[in-house]
């Protein structure tokens, strides 16, 4: 998020079905022309707004300079989020999912000095158990989220609101999730949650370089 032409769809159809989600927006997106506006809808009309990295190009625990690498994906693109989200260092809660090409959770996913920036910076850090692929697989994702939900007792499906035509099916996974009688809310199980406002509720070494 935010693409104009994509996200302001999205938001169409969840505002018809008084569904509420969490936007976790990329910098360079929410600085090109309309982005900050639809952010902005966005948080207008219920949903949530999270920190997605600066540029989502580079995986945290993958970096030869792991503090330039938060400097430049974490810190950069902080007091918009914060100004959209009415979020801070004393403010409401921090969210933030981390960039893990392709959806991935191993040790490139945060550096140590990713997670200590986290912690310190009071962050909520925010992973996901249902990863449809809706970025590769425009129409046939609607059936594997289906599935993912079905199977998990608080599914946390990830999404991307991006011009690949995977949005279309958007209302077909809403009618399905619907049929099942599940409902959609805007928080997140603990086991999607290692870092609550900055503290530790479990361990992220697996998914920390350098890590035993």
């Amino acid at each position: 998020m935010p693409p104009p032409g994509v996200t302001d769809g999205v938001l169409d159809v969840l505002a018809d079905r008084r569904a509420t989600a969490t936007f976790f927006v990329v910098g360079t997106q929410l600085r090109r022309a309309g982005g900050r506006a639809l952010a902005a809808r966005a948080v207008a009309e219920g949903h949530r707004i999270g920190h997605h990295t600066a540029t989502h190009t580079l995986q945290l625990g993958a970096a030869e300079d792991p503090e330039a690498a938060v400097a430049a994906e974490i810190t950069a693109i902080e007091p918009d989020i914060d100004a959209l989200a009415g979020t801070g260092e004393t403010g409401g809660e921090r969210l933030f999912r981390p960039y893990a090409g392709g959806g991935v959770l191993d040790d490139r996913v945060f550096s140590p000095a990713a997670v200590r920036y986290l912690q310190r910076h009071r962050y909520t850090c925010v992973l996901w158990n249902t990863l449809p692929h809706d970025w590769d697989d425009p129409t046939g994702w609607v059936d594997r989220a289906l599935e993912g939900v079905a199977r998990t007792d608080w599914a946390v499906v990830v999404l991307h609101d991006i011009a690949t035509g995977a949005m279309d099916r958007l209302p077909a996974f809403l009618d399905g999730v619907a049929a099942m009688g599940a409902g959609i809310v805007s928080g997140f199980p603990d086991t999607c949650v290692p870092i609550e406002r900055g503290r530790p509720l479990s361990s992220v070494s697996h998914l920390t370089s350098g890590s035993e």
